[in-house]
């Protein structure tokens, strides 16, 4: 459901455009206008600097980004039952 009032007020903003990087401005009309999201940074793992080329490629890989997914849904769920998620 789109968000008319944050749109709004996202067209009315008066701040200068250099105190806002593009990509900070693009993320806030994508959370106006469509679903929200998350972005978060997942350093490599110790020990595994071998792997760097299979790190990197899981960022666009569609089976680890479905298992993610599941896993914050799991998360989410246990959250709104009130339960700790299993560590």
């Amino acid at each position: 459901m789109i968000d008319l009032s944050r749109i709004k007020k996202w067209f009315n903003r008066r701040k200068p455009k250099r105190e806002r990087t593009y990509e900070e401005e693009k993320r806030e009309f994508e959370m106006a206008m469509g679903q929200p999201f998350i972005s978060i940074k997942i350093e490599m793992p110790e020990g595994l600097e071998d792997l760097r080329a299979q790190f990197l490629n899981l960022e666009t890989d569609e089976q680890f980004l479905e298992e993610v997914k599941d896993l914050i849904k799991k998360n989410l769920s246990y959250k709104r039952r009130g339960i700790k998620p299993p560590s």
